[in-house]
C-alpha cells in the first residue's frame, strides 16, 4: 500500500496522519457500540431501571435539598442530555429549585467559569434555574472533615455542599483511567469534590507507584479501594454513569446506588475499551483524545501511559496533542521544571519521601512510567519552545518522519496506531477470568 492515512483525534477535530509507504499498520479502535435510538432514550432507560436503589422520584421523598456533581471541562460528559430532566424531576417531587446545587467536581483543576461553564452545562435553563458552582479544593472553609479511612489512613474532607445535601447524586463519564482503573462513580466524589489534602494523599508515591494502580484494573487497586471506603463513610449516594462513543454521543448509561451502578457501567464498557492486540510494537502512535482532554500537556500524559502494555521495552511512543492552553497550572510547571533539572530517577526519590504530593506533581510522576519504558515523542502545535523544554520529552515536527525514523531505528515496520488515545486501552492479551470488579 502506498497511500496510508489515519485520522487522529486532535483539538476540536482530527489530524490526518500520513504513514510511511512501507509501514505495516495496526489501528486499535473500539468496536461499534450497540445501536441506540437516541441519547435521550439511553438516559430514560437508565432512569427507568435503577440499580440498587429506588427511582429518582422515590429518592426525592422527604428531601429538602439536592446536590448534583458534574465533571469539569476536561471530561466530555453529555450534561445537556440529563441535567434538566433530573432537576425537573426533583422540583416536581418537592425539592425547591433554590435548594438544588450543581457542583462542578474540579478536583485540583482550575474552576470553569463564564462561557466555559455555559459550554460545560450545555443548557441555559439549568444555569438560570439552579445554582451552578465550582468545587475549590484549596478553600478550607468549604469542606467537612469526615475523619480518615481505616485501611490507609487517608484524610477524608469533602465539599460541604455535597455532604450536607439531603439527596446526593454524582454524574460522570465511565472510561479507562490510568491509575484509578475506571473513571466515574466514586471518583467524581473523591478526588472530584475532595479537599486538597485528600487529593494529595491519593497522588502520593505510595499510591502512584503501586502496580495495581493502573488503567482498567479495580482488583486490589488502592485508589479504588479508598474511594469505595470514602463513599461508604458518606452514607446514601447515587450516580448517573454515562458512556459515549467516538462522536461524543451518549450510548449507554446506568443510574442507581453509586457503587453498584458504577460497576455495572464498567462491566458494560470493558468490551469496548480494553482491546486485545496480541503482540507488542516498537513504534506506537497515539493521541490525547482531542478536545477537551488535549488542551494542556498536563492531561496529555494520560495518553502516554495507557498504551504501555503494547510498547516493546525501549520502543518509541509518539503522541499528538494540541495543548492549546499550554503546559497546565503553575504548580505543574514547577514539577516539570524539577523533572527536567533533576532527571527521572532523582525526581522520583524526592517523591518517595513525601506523605502528601505537591499540587499537580502527580502527573509528572505518571510521566516517569512511559519514560522508563521507552522514548517519548510529542507532536503539538500549541506549546511554545520554552514550554516544550518543560515536557522532558522529544519534540517532533512531522509525525510521518518520526514514524519512519522509529521504524528504521528498530528495524521493524510494524506500527500500532490508537486514534482515540486514552479512551482505548490496547493490551497484548486479555484474561477476563483474572479480572474482578470488587
Amino acid at each position: 500500500m502506498t497511500d496510508q492515512s489515519v485520522d487522529l483525534l486532535y483539538g476540536r477535530g482530527t489530524l490526518t496522519l500520513q504513514l510511511p509507504a512501507d509501514a505495516v499498520a495496526t489501528v486499535v479502535s473500539k468496536p461499534d457500540f450497540p445501536p441506540a435510538a437516541s441519547a435521550q432514550d439511553v438516559f430514560n432507560i437508565a432512569m427507568e431501571n435503577p440499580i440498587g436503589s429506588g427511582s429518582l422520584e422515590s429518592l426525592c421523598s422527604g428531601c429538602e435539598s439536592a446536590c448534583i456533581l458534574i465533571c469539569d471541562i476536561t471530561r466530555p460528559v453529555p450534561n445537556h442530555v440529563f441535567l434538566q430532566p433530573m432537576i425537573r424531576t426533583m422540583m416536581a417531587n418537592g425539592i425547591d429549585a433554590a435548594n438544588i446545587t450543581v457542583l462542578i467536581a474540579t478536583g485540583l483543576h482550575r474552576p470553569n467559569e463564564g462561557d466555559e461553564m455555559a459550554e460545560l452545562v450545555g443548557d441555559p435553563w439549568v444555569l438560570e434555574t439552579v445554582s451552578v458552582v465550582n468545587h475549590l479544593a484549596l478553600d478550607e472553609e468549604s469542606h467537612i472533615d469526615l475523619g480518615v479511612t481505616k485501611t490507609r489512613a487517608t484524610p477524608v474532607k469533602l465539599d460541604r455542599r455535597f455532604v450536607e445535601a439531603d439527596l446526593r447524586i454524582a454524574t460522570g463519564l465511565v472510561e479507562p483511567h490510568f491509575m484509578a482503573g475506571y473513571s466515574g462513580g466514586r471518583k467524581v466524589i473523591a478526588p472530584g469534590v475532595a479537599h486538597h489534602e485528600t487529593i494529595r494523599t491519593f497522588h502520593s508515591a505510595r499510591f502512584m507507584e503501586d502496580p495495581a494502580a493502573t488503567q482498567c484494573n479495580l482488583q486490589h487497586n488502592p485508589l479504588h479501594e479508598e474511594q469505595l471506603e470514602i463513599v461508604q463513610m458518606l452514607g446514601d449516594v447515587y450516580a448517573l454513569n454515562t458512556i459515549i462513543d467516538e462522536e461524543r454521543t451518549l450510548v449507554h448509561a446506568t443510574f442507581g446506588e453509586v457503587i453498584a451502578s458504577h460497576l455495572s457501567a464498567v462491566e458494560f464498557v470493558r468490551d469496548f475499551t480494553e482491546i486485545a492486540v496480541g503482540r507488542r510494537f516498537h513504534t506506537v502512535v497515539t493521541s490525547s483524545a482531542g478536545y477537551p482532554l488535549d488542551q494542556t500537556y498536563y492531561q496529555t500524559v494520560k495518553g502516554m501511559v495507557t498504551p504501555l502494555d503494547i510498547l516493546e521495552p525501549g520502543g518509541t511512543l509518539i503522541i499528538a496533542s494540541e495543548c492549546a492552553e499550554g503546559i497546565g497550572s503553575e504548580h505543574y510547571r514547577e514539577a516539570q521544571g524539577r523533572l527536567v533539572a533533576l532527571g527521572p530517577d532523582a525526581f522520583l526519590q524526592t517523591l518517595l519521601a513525601k506523605q502528601l504530593a505537591d499540587v499537580d506533581e502527580w502527573q509528572t510522576e505518571m510521566q516517569l512510567k512511559p519514560m522508563r519504558n521507552g522514548n517519548v515523542c510529542l507532536y503539538t502545535t500549541g506549546l511554545s519552545d520554552d514550554d516544550h523544554e518543560l515536557t522532558g520529552v522529544e519534540r517532533v515536527h512531522s509525525l510521518t518522519d518520526a514514524i519512519a525514523r522509529s521504524m528504521a531505528e528498530h528495524k521493524d515496520n510494524a506500527v500500532a496506531i490508537i486514534p482515540e488515545g486514552p479512551y482505548v486501552v490496547p493490551v497484548v492479551n486479555i484474561d477476563r477470568s483474572a479480572q474482578s470488579l470488587t
